[in-house]
């Protein structure tokens, strides 16, 4: 397999499966899927490693895979990290810029005050995400770079992990060859796939129903303001069903994604199904109904506490766009009429944004956080071709070698 320098890789470490997504690069600045890898795993709990060999294997499969399909060589990885010891709050960094053009520098360094909080030794911060710039009294400020002021602040959401959790995802990437070259939280990763830019104006909910947790990502004039993960997902959901109907649990998981439905008025009194039992025993017929009726009221549950922690963010006023759902949960019929009797907002389940290459494979929400980090890692790639674009013409517009200047201040030093 031949190896490109253009190629972004996105690595969902996931309670059920990891799932690996290679993307191309395409002179134009598009992004094409050239090759999609999916594993099975066992050794993910909650969205916390539990057993580093299966979880490593479980990667090396599914890059594996990716790899034959795209026909090339994969070593470095943008990876979702997720799990309830993610927290998060917002913050605000000043730094004074003298009554001058705000610049670049000016930026990282009051987005640097904004990080400078005390945190737990053993949690460290993933993302410090800007929701708007302030320069003296003027707020809403997106892009300040240019805006003379005396006074630069930014308002910030922070997201911790546990050092622990976000280690051994990495330890078990790096044990499978791979190099990281950032981790991101998943909540983030699948808003980038399936949310629009208006929707995150207006104000919207990110509900990505994962197997071990459920991740709550609010969105308001652009950028995130709050986020918070639920310790319920889909993997409950098949518990259910497993001991309502006697199954076991691999069955259990079948039935629900063939036969499954979140609103129980869907399905028709007379829709039957077969039920594999426990002990090898013959297999028995039952009522598509009391599926439904099982899997309901854990929906249920799930958008309550949803609900609840929309209403404690402060945010329930401004959420013009509703609630978007994704994760592999999100495929369950009425899903989202459930979501919207729940909830009293508008729902929608949310495939993700179109792209080239295998688009048909990936439109799923199943797949909406790898296909997050790797365009995430787009946006990374074209963002350091620009810088290095401006470096390049800083240097010709100055008309200045910089190396002569290094061998006149060497010559300086030396003499002096």
């Amino acid at each position: 397999m031949g190896k490109r320098d253009e190629i972004i890789v996105g690595l969902d470490v996931g309670t059920h499966k990891v799932v690996a997504l290679v993307g191309e690069l395409k002179p134009d600045g598009g992004l094409d899927i050239i090759g999609v890898g999916t594993s099975q795993s066992n050794g993910i709990k909650k969205g916390v490693v539990v057993n580093v060999n299966e979880t490593m294997e479980a990667i090396q499969r599914a890059v594996h895979e990716a790899e034959l399909m795209a026909g090339c060589t994969v070593n470095a990885v943008y990876v979702s990290v997720s799990g309830g010891h993610l927290k998060s709050f917002n913050n605000r960094g000043v730094v004074s810029v003298q009554n001058r053009e705000v610049q670049e520098t000016d930026i990282e360094r009051v987005l640097e005050n904004a990080k400078a909080v005390q945190i737990p030794a053993d949690r460290q911060i993933i993302h410090t995400v800007p929701q708007e710039f302030l320069v003296d009294d003027n707020d809403g400020i997106k892009h300040p770079v240019g805006i003379s002021g005396v006074r630069l602040q930014v308002n910030v959401h922070i997201i911790t992990a546990l050092n622990s959790g976000v280690q051994n995802v990495v330890q078990c990437a790096e044990r499978a060859g791979l190099h990281v070259l950032k981790t991101s939280a998943e909540m983030l990763a699948a808003g980038r796939a399936v949310l629009e830019e208006d929707e995150k104006e207006l104000g919207v909910v990110l509900v990505d129903i994962g197997g071990g947790t459920t991740d709550i990502a609010i969105f308001h004039n652009g950028f995130i303001v709050h986020s918070a993960v639920l310790p319920v997902g889909g993997d409950h959901i098949t518990n259910d069903i497993a001991v309502g109907l006697r199954t076991p649990k691999a069955e259990a998981e079948r039935i629900k994604i063939q036969h499954g439905c979140a609103l129980s008025p869907m399905v028709g009194d007379d829709e039957n199904i077969d039920v594999a039992c426990v002990g090898g025993r013959e297999p028995i017929v039952r009522k598509r109904k009391l599926l439904c009726d099982i899997i309901e009221p854990r929906m249920e549950e799930i958008f309550r506490l949803v609900e609840r922690e929309i209403q404690a963010s402060n945010f329930a006023d401004v959420l013009g766009s509703g609630v978007v759902i994704s994760g592999g949960t999100a495929l369950l019929p009425g899903v989202a009429e459930l979501g919207e009797d729940v909830l009293g907002l508008p729902v929608r389940i949310g495939f993700p944004r179109a792209v080239g290459g295998l688009h048909d494979l990936v439109n799923s929400p199943v797949f909406a956080t790898a296909l997050g980090l790797v365009m995430q890692g787009a946006a990374e790639e074209a963002d350091q071709a620009g810088e290095k674009a401006r470096a390049s013409n800083r240097t010709k517009k100055s008309g200045k070698n910089p190396k002569i200047f290094e061998k006149f201040f060497d010559w300086v030093r030396a003499a002096f």
